[in-house]
């Protein structure tokens, strides 16, 4: 009989845990906010190869491997300098689990294409690094450095094909401030734009453009293989990793332009899913494995959530709309 008694209440200690576990479970599920430990969905508005996949896909892996999200999914939705990817953003109003890759170029892509979404459709979650740019040319070119190039420009601007990302984005605003730094007509630029970087980098090789300009990473392989030049870049002192090749300023080009990676979610979703989404984010950048690939990819940690996060983005819209106007691209 007190064994009987001793069950009953195990059996009603064990209903309690149960209806308790199942209530917390249901809070989670009606905020939302558990959904994105289940999966995430990263959208990538560029091709795979380029410098957003390259952060979505490091990404998916730090969080996979240290078990922060069960399941992640990287999406490539490629066109018009981000916006497309912006717009399918949108539309996937209220669904907590979704995570779009941003940064500098999407802003340019916006202003240029003119698009009905802005960064202020989504929701801001973090920036989590800063990736310089480089000048780039064929190892048989006959440019050696930037003076080259420059003098090149002065002479016909128009007969150099310099091949980059998007129009707007960061690869065209830092060809348009190289040649406007030395008195070259930046509108003047023969800039050819690509989807993403491998086009850029495939054109580059063949012949098709004389000159290259993206992210380091995007030209990593073919640099360190010998067969491109490193001509310049992007920052203000030479970069961890890259300590081999000059900065812009060092050859009298006053063009600084670095390329931040971050993360925006999808609108409509609730103070609590946001909260979520940072902290997968903030949890991830933590990792050994995002620390590895920052020292691999040559990125400078410039981590920002919340509101720090907000204003810095609220003063870059600022900056590159004034820099499109500047070099009439807006």
């Amino acid at each position: 009989m007190k064994n009987q008694r001793i069950l009953r209440s195990v059996g009603a200690v064990a209903s309690v845990l149960v209806v308790g576990a199942a209530a917390a479970n249901a809070a989670l599920s009606d905020t939302g906010a558990s959904e994105a430990r289940a999966r995430v969905d990263i959208v990538v508005p560029a091709d795979p190869g380029g410098g957003w996949d390259l952060v979505a896909r490091e990404a998916q892996h730090s969080l996979r491997v240290n078990g922060i999200v069960e399941n992640t999914q990287v999406m490539n939705l490629p066109g018009a300098g981000g916006t497309i990817g912006l717009a399918q953003t949108v539309r996937r109003e209220g669904d907590a689990t979704t995570l779009m890759t941003t940064g500098t170029v999407m802003i340019g892509g916006i202003i240029v294409n003119d698009s009905a979404q802005t960064l202020e459709d989504v929701v801001p979650i973090a920036r989590v690094a800063d990736d310089y740019e480089v000048f780039v040319v064929r190892e048989d070119s006959p440019f050696e450095d930037m003076s080259d190039l420059v003098a090149a420009w002065e002479e016909d601007p128009g007969a150099v094909a310099v091949g980059g990302g998007s129009l707007g984005g960061t690869d065209h605003l830092l060809a348009g401030l190289a040649a406007q730094s030395r008195g070259v007509d930046p509108q003047s630029v023969n800039y050819i734009p690509f989807a993403g970087g491998a086009q850029a980098l495939t054109s580059l090789l063949s012949g098709s453009v004389d000159v290259g300009v993206s992210g380091y990473n995007e030209f990593r392989d073919q640099v360190e293989a010998g067969n491109l030049r490193v001509l310049g870049v992007s920052a203000e002192e030479r970069v961890p990793g890259l300590e081999e090749h000059p900065t812009l300023p060092e050859q009298d080009v006053d063009a600084v332009l670095p390329n931040w990676r971050g993360f925006m979610a999808a609108p409509g979703i609730s103070d609590a899913e946001r909260e979520e989404l940072t902290a997968i984010v903030e949890e991830m950048v933590r990792t050994p494995e995002w620390q590895d690939t920052l020292e691999r990819n040559r990125w400078e940690d410039t981590f920002q959530s919340g509101p720090e996060f907000e204003e810095f983005l609220a003063a870059e819209i600022d900056r590159i709309t004034t820099v499109t106007q500047d070099l009439g691209l807006s």
